[in-house]
């Protein structure tokens, strides 16, 4: 064999493998049932299935596509594996679903609980180490609603499903700034306080160099923002 032809058969192996021509008609009959079987086992799933997904939708969904990515790909398998293993995954979905709704607690097993992370515009770090956030996480998110400082938040809630949601406070208290500490000329500009604030966790306090949080037991801290 010339040394072209071997080149010309390497891009072609790469380009097309070693199938035979008749698969790739074929193929598209495959593709389009595994698309409709997807489609189909969605739906069967409910409506939760095209919002945010939650731990065992979106483990659900994860098992569908691995099991029904293999028939499209490989010429000797079958499809109705595909079919057997979509109609598992979307009973056991279907029975988890049933289950939560009929009982609280098989829900809170299954999806986890709402976390309360800001309460009156003080943290609550063990929460926040429970859920594995971050304070860099959590200042953003508060930045993203146009929060200025901690004392305008009455509640922050981490929701099972990963998002945030915030209730700001009717009459804002002094707080912490959720400024980065890089920005020092925006910080300068804010509205200082008399009252001292932790720079941990947002609790106001005395500010004495011998006296800790009441809240974090940390000793560090700051001039509040009003």
């Amino acid at each position: 064999m010339k040394k072209e032809d071997i080149y010309l058969y390497d891009w072609q192996r790469i380009l097309f493998g070693d199938l035979p021509g008749e698969f790739y008609l074929e193929l598209v009959l495959r593709v389009s049932f595994v698309f409709i079987l997807l489609i189909c086992s969605m739906r069967a799933m409910g409506k939760r299935m095209a919002a945010q997904l939650s731990r065992n939708e979106m483990a659900a969904l994860v098992s569908l596509a691995a099991a029904i990515g293999l028939p499209i790909q490989s010429p000797d398998r079958g499809m109705l594996p595909a079919m057997v293993v979509a109609l598992v995954v979307v009973l056991i979905q279907r029975f988890i679903a049933l289950r939560a709704y009929r009982n609280q607690q098989t829900e809170e097993h299954a999806q986890g609980n709402i976390s309360l992370l800001i309460e009156a515009g003080v943290i609550d770090k063990k929460e926040m180490l429970k859920v594995r956030l971050t304070e860099d996480r959590l200042m953003a998110q508060l930045r993203s609603h146009g929060i200025r400082h901690l004392g305008e938040v009455k509640r922050l809630f981490l929701e099972v499903d990963g998002g945030f949601t915030m209730i700001k406070a009717d009459h804002p208290l002094p707080g912490l700034s959720v400024l980065p500490a890089f920005d020092r000329d925006f910080l300068n500009r804010q509205a200082k306080r008399e009252e001292m604030v932790c720079c941990n966790c947002g609790q106001l306090g005395p500010g004495q160099s011998d006296i800790v949080c009441s809240n974090c037991g940390q000793n560090n801290f700051t001039r509040a923002i009003c």
